[in-house]
């Protein structure tokens, strides 16, 4: 089992929450972004338990229903099954809109298009329970405490800078090392 994938089989809250999400049964999904990264980054900086999340991402592709009612009625049913989280339900499908790029292929695919490679990692529950890692930039980044921007985020060097300064990272993890 790769490191982020033991990292988050030992978080029983963190499980609770992808099993939760696997009541779905979205196509192509994952939970992503601060639910993987900040599990990551306090397990390496020894902050147990770990914090929570702002957001809990969950992420899935259907190109047949690009509706925002349909991810209302997803995170509504995460809600009743586990109530008070902040539950967020996207379609990957549809979030190249919004950055002027062609429709995304996959999950996978639309990740790349974040702005950092440390966030563009996500975990699914497999049938078996087994946790499949989906990280279209590697993980190496994560692991080893390195921010750097993607490809997509050094065309967009503002907003990059802005969403870790606003998202306290540095203060948060005095570790990690912020590269170009």
């Amino acid at each position: 089992m790769s490191l982020v994938a033991d990292i988050i089989a030992q978080d029983p809250v963190g499980m609770e929450q992808l099993r939760a999400a696997r009541t779905l049964a979205l196509s192509d999904w994952c939970i992503a972004a601060g639910f993987v990264r900040n599990r990551v980054w306090d397990h390496l900086h020894g902050i147990a338990p770990p914090r929570p999340p702002a957001d809990i991402d969950v992420l899935y592709y259907d190109a047949d229903d690009l509706s925002k009612e349909t991810e209302a009625r997803h995170e509504a049913r995460l809600g009743k099954l586990m109530p008070g989280l902040p539950w967020q339900v996207r379609n990957q499908a549809r979030m190249h809109v919004w950055k002027g790029l062609p429709q995304h292929k996959s999950t996978s695919d639309s990740m790349i298009h974040w702005l950092e490679t440390v966030t563009a990692v996500g975990v699914r529950l497999e049938p078996d329970d087994s946790l499949a890692v989906i990280a279209p930039l590697g993980v190496d980044d994560l692991v080893n405490l390195r921010c750097r921007p993607t490809a997509f985020g050094r065309t967009r060097r503002d907003e990059y800078e802005n969403r870790i300064a606003s998202k306290r990272w540095r203060e948060l993890w005095p570790q990690v090392r912020f590269l170009d």
